[in-house]
């Protein structure tokens, strides 16, 4: 084959950008991995870089597949001997734009990004899991350095990376707080947080005392919620910001109050998906996908995702 189905971005604009094109079929150098993909994860950075905001800036030419997530089988192994063999079922993220993305029938990815799919999920489900996972990894596990007792806040607790947080802090010991609009609070109970906030009815700040560690996944895009959380946070606690863009004024405003502050941005690691499995397989991690899409409806996914009140993770559907 030369060429693939594919959804990629024509140029910078709203979700009607996103168009099904024929690609040239990629080609697999070094030590990367062909894997034909089942199914793709939609992140939030993915509109972000449609709408020109986001890693628009690195994009190079157009048309640009755009896809982080991916869950697939291995088409091509870089040698003969490789643990990723043909056949073999994959989960992992790319880096968009420097390698196409993943809303496509086939992707070529780094071995490192990669690892056996959890044995426990189906594809659309373990397509759902690599970039909120390992963003959610970072902030709590490698940033916060959840532990026993901590107090911890995590924001925008029922959407991609929060449902993660939620669980992984939880996991590790600390006494989670999380936001969310009324309907996810009995869920996130579920997921393991200790109280659940609903913003719709209650001010954070007026609930609850001071904590050690704020996983803000809003910033100050919606309500000053990253400029109110500093007022919770003990004298030098930290906050952990993710959204790109969300918040200009972090780190002048973090001094004044005297804690520290710091942005996140996730990094493939097929390594750190490897122990996520595990946890997945044991049913100490789970992963919730609240639709799919047809590939071809990629448009349709990006409006959902934009519209807000997604619980969990959209999947495009791309293969059998």
């Amino acid at each position: 084959m030369t060429t693939m189905r594919a959804v990629a971005m024509t140029e910078i604009g709203g979700p009607e950008v996103l168009q099904s094109i024929d690609a040239p079929m990629p080609v697999r150098a070094n030590a990367e991995v062909l894997v034909k993909v089942l199914a793709a994860g939609v992140n939030p950075i993915d509109a972000k870089t449609r709408s020109g905001r986001g890693v628009s800036r690195a994009i190079r030419q157009y048309p640009t597949i755009l896809g982080y997530d991916l869950c697939g089988e291995v088409v091509e192994s870089p040698y003969q001997a490789h643990p990723l063999q043909p056949g073999r079922r994959v989960y992992g993220m790319t880096m968009v734009p420097r390698l196409d993305g993943t809303y496509a029938e086939y992707a070529v990815v780094p071995e490192a990004f990669l690892t056996p799919a959890p044995t426990t999920l189906s594809p659309v489900e373990a397509a759902a899991v690599p970039l909120a996972a390992l963003t959610a990894w970072g902030m709590v596990v490698d940033v916060a350095r959840a532990h026993d007792g901590q107090r911890m806040l995590i924001h925008a607790g029922a959407g991609g990376v929060g449902h993660f947080a939620v669980q992984l802090a939880a996991y590790f010991g600390a006494r989670v707080t999380a936001t969310a609009s009324q309907r996810n609070v009995g869920w996130l109970h579920e997921l393991g947080a200790s109280r659940v906030i609903d913003y719709t009815a209650e001010r954070f700040e007026d609930a609850i005392d001071e904590v050690d560690v704020v996983i803000d996944l809003i910033g100050n895009v919606h309500d000053d919620t990253g400029s109110r959380s500093l007022r919770v946070l003990r004298p030098g606690g930290l906050l952990v910001n993710a959204p790109t863009g969300s918040w200009s004024t972090m780190d002048e405003e973090a001094s004044a109050a005297g804690v520290r502050a710091t942005g996140y941005r996730v990094a493939p690691s097929g390594s750190t998906l490897a122990v996520i499995a595990r946890l997945i397989d044991s049913g100490d991690l789970r992963v919730h996908v609240d639709r799919t899409f047809p590939l071809a409806e990629a448009a349709d996914a990006h409006r959902l995702l934009e519209g807000g009140h997604v619980r969990g993770k959209l999947v495009l559907t791309v293969a059998e």
